[in-house]
């Protein structure tokens, strides 16, 4: 599958919808329509889509507005992004610190809401059981992921400020002077 087909599914799925569970569905209900083929296509470009998402400042950028982020809340953080579309996940892997332009991540600095989509990583899987009854066929073992110990300490919010300073500024204490 192209990365135009992958993103146009997603785009047509978050049309009007506010929440990763649905556009995760309706994503669901698309594809369910397709040929197994082509759902496994979408389950194998999504893994590619994490793989290239998985980055040390969009890690501490999800740490930093979900007040935490294990590997598994990374994961889920990484599925509300693809549910947003191609646009701002793009601009998210490549900048972390634009995630402090969406009215969402903005508000959730009063309300703490906290961002995860893991329907959205669910979607291939759910789709292929409801066309064809089976579970997907397993892809690719995921490549070496960083170590996590090599990673800059996210509770250092001097080094917040400067690799993340919009979201640092909405989430954190200004730095002392």
């Amino acid at each position: 599958m192209r990365t135009e087909e992958f993103w146009a599914i997603v785009d047509r799925a978050r049309a009007g919808a506010s929440q990763p569970a649905v556009v995760a569905q309706r994503a669901v209900d698309e594809l369910a329509a397709r040929d197994p083929g082509e759902i496994v296509a979408w389950g194998r470009h999504l893994d590619k889509v994490m793989a290239a998402s998985y980055a040390e400042d969009l890690w501490a950028a999800a740490y930093l507005i979900n007040g935490g982020c294990s590997d598994d809340d990374y994961d889920h953080f990484r599925g509300w992004l693809v549910a947003h579309g191609r646009d701002v996940f793009a601009r998210a892997v490549r900048q972390p610190d634009s995630l402090a332009d969406l009215p969402a991540v903005r508000a959730a600095v009063d309300s703490g809401a906290e961002f995860a989509g893991q329907e959205v990583l669910a979607v291939a899987a759910d789709a292929y059981r409801a066309a064809t009854g089976e579970d997907l066929p397993p892809g690719e073992p995921p490549g070496p992921r960083p170590s996590q110990d090599d990673f800059w300490d996210f509770d250092n919010e001097d080094e917040m400020h400067r690799r993340l300073p919009r979201l640092a500024a909405l989430f954190l204490e200004p730095p002392e002077e």
